[in-house]
């Protein structure tokens, strides 16, 4: 089929950008679209031209690497990550505008690539538990209920693509902040720096400039891996009881 694709372009952080137009005339609906964009880029280093600057690495859906918004959906039309959409979700002579997370904390570093270090810097204020020497404990040894257990797994599914950003009209990053904490303050291992850790991680949050949270809810509709808005709701009583204890 025949798309025509508006691209970002913009060769560094500090140039302004702009759409670019590019038209494909023979695109396969059986195509993921990082498959797509590569096709384009082929097609630009061919007449001598910069091929577009994109984010990829397992493109299995696993390691949240990659992610455009989509015509003004982070990660397109479907909810799954952008290496596991396919051309077929498009029609013939569609035309579709592909641009960058867009928030004050993933600033653009070429094209279509933003640096989401933010999230890196998030995990390191709290995303730990502690280690003691020895052995391993015995894994049957410290029963944990069902529903704990239930709610820590949804939450450590997050992959950190940053689709809850693009698509919260305040460009919080909260749905991410909470699964960071809630998979880790939900178990027993995690027990030690439930406190700490939701405080300092909600300080970095905020520090990194991302918005506050208004519980929208386009975060959890964007996200391919459907973590729930509950999170938020976990997260703020933990800040609130963390609070109280004068854990600050």
């Amino acid at each position: 089929m025949k798309i025509t694709v508006n691209v970002w372009r913009q060769k560094t952080a500090d140039d302004k950008g702009s759409m670019v137009s590019y038209a494909l005339d023979d695109v396969s609906e059986d195509m993921s679209f990082l498959e797509m964009l590569d096709v384009l880029n082929e097609q630009l280093t061919l007449a001598g031209d910069e091929p577009v600057a994109f984010d990829s690495d397992c493109r299995e859906g696993i390691c949240g690497t990659c992610g455009v918004v989509i015509n003004g959906i982070a990660h397109g039309p479907e909810v799954t990550t952008t290496c596991q959409l396919h051309m077929r979700s498009f029609s013939d002579g569609d035309v579709i505008d592909i641009e960058p997370w867009r928030a004050g904390a993933f600033p653009v570093v070429k094209d279509l690539v933003v640096d989401r270090g933010a999230f890196d810097r998030i995990i390191q204020a709290g995303g730990y538990i502690s280690a003691p020497t020895g052995s391993a404990p015995e894994a049957n040894a410290t029963p944990i209920p069902k529903d704990d257990a239930d709610h820590a797994f949804a939450s450590a599914t997050c992959i950190g693509c940053g689709a809850c950003v693009a698509a919260c009209p305040n460009g919080s990053a909260m749905l991410f902040t909470a699964a960071k904490v809630n998979h880790l303050g939900l178990l027993p291992q995690g027990q030690p720096e439930r406190d700490s850790r939701v405080v300092a991680m909600v300080e970095q949050h905020d520090a990194e400039g991302f918005g506050g949270c208004t519980n929208v809810g386009e975060c959890t509709a964007a996200c391919p891996k459907g973590i729930p808005l509950d999170v938020i709701s976990q997260l703020n009583r933990d800040l609130l009881g963390a609070l109280a204890a004068g854990k600050a």
